[in-house]
């Protein structure tokens, strides 16, 4: 069977993180100057970029002790309301650079009195351009629609943001991300899990991807990449909403995916909700979340052997060859979905 797109760029991100890595670690001190005289941050993205954007949200309030926000980029382009932002950094996030309402918010943002800070992978491109500071990602070409490299090497951007910002994290810690990630990528595609997994949602309609603070991104990201490529009616939701009623939807015909690193505070929440699921009659699916997770899930796929801070940067990897294996096992084409293309323009 001819490789996909997709599958070569899932192995193509070690080499991509450690050029990114190298070449943003030497501007911590340059988020560091911009960011001093701001108390808030305010993320604006769309796609895969806002899943990132949750990352560095949950980092930054987290480990850096700021207020992060998601921006509205529609109150900038189509309600075209002015607020105040000073005080703000804005992080603008974007693949290619070139999505016109994101580079119009950001300009917008500056305008309204924000610092601002580009992450994408577009060197030259227009958003790159409109920043103070451009954290230029070194993901090279991405050929398939659904994002891997582009999307794993802007959450090192924003690891690189969070340590600007001041988080009491270990920045070591980054140059250990592209070795972890050839070890997963080598583990997930030997593991007995991943068939299983793939058997298990090749037959039904839907799934729910849960996860919490710094590992919430994650699940997000999964549950859009198995719509995109999948079609499955996936619901990304943090655990602590699905526990609010939607794990109603739970059932032998919708299992749950739970993504966690292998430590942190909302690990132990992670286990249970797997317990809760099975007990319930339906699977569910571990992502990461070491042996404890493993024990609690129908079966599980090992996540990184990193902190939790920088977790989330491995921890999308199994998730990305489990859609790509996915797709492929319903005959679908997971490097071309139907109804997208790799740059959207919205209004």
């Amino acid at each position: 069977m001819t490789t996909s797109r997709m599958r070569a760029e899932i192995g193509e991100q070690p080499g991509a993180l450690d050029r990114t890595i190298d070449g943003l670690l030497p501007r911590v001190p340059d988020v560091a100057r911009l960011a001093r005289d701001t108390r808030q941050v305010l993320f604006i993205a769309r796609g895969s970029s806002d899943n990132a954007a949750v990352y560095g949200r949950y980092l930054a309030e987290a480990r850096a002790g700021r207020l992060a926000t998601l921006a509205a980029p529609s109150i900038a382009t189509t309600y075209r309301r002015d607020l105040d932002l000073s005080g703000v950094l804005a992080v603008a996030i974007s693949q290619s650079g070139k999505t016109e309402e994101i580079v119009q918010t950001l300009e917008w943002a500056a305008r309204c009195g924000a610092r601002t800070v580009a992450v994408t992978n577009g060197h030259g491109s227009p958003l790159a351009e409109a920043a103070e500071v451009a954290l230029l990602t070194e993901a090279g070409d991405e050929l398939a629609v659904p994002a891997t490299k582009t999307y794993t090497t802007q959450l090192a951007a924003l690891a690189v943001l969070g340590l600007g910002l001041g988080a009491d994290v270990a920045g070591d810690d980054l140059r250990r991300v592209p070795d972890q990630v050839a070890r997963l990528i080598e583990a997930t595609e030997a593991s007995d899990a991943l068939p299983e997994i793939v058997a298990g949602l090749a037959g039904v309609p839907g799934a729910v991807v849960s996860g919490r603070g710094l590992a919430f991104g994650t699940a997000l990201e999964l549950a859009l990449k198995l719509k995109e490529a999948c079609y499955l009616h996936a619901m990304g939701l943090s655990y602590a909403d699905l526990l609010h009623g939607p794990i109603a939807v739970v059932d032998e015909r919708t299992p749950a995916i739970l993504v966690a690193a292998g430590d942190g505070p909302t690990l132990p929440g992670t286990i249970a909700l797997a317990e809760r699921v099975r007990g319930a009659g339906a699977a569910a699916f571990g992502v990461g979340g070491g042996a404890g997770l493993a024990a609690a899930s129908s079966a599980a796929l090992a996540g990184p052997d990193l902190p939790e801070w920088v977790a989330p940067l491995g921890l999308i990897v199994p998730g990305q060859i489990l859609v790509e294996n996915l797709a492929r096992a319903l005959g679908l084409d997971p490097d071309v979905p139907r109804g997208l293309n790799k740059v959207t323009q919205t209004d």
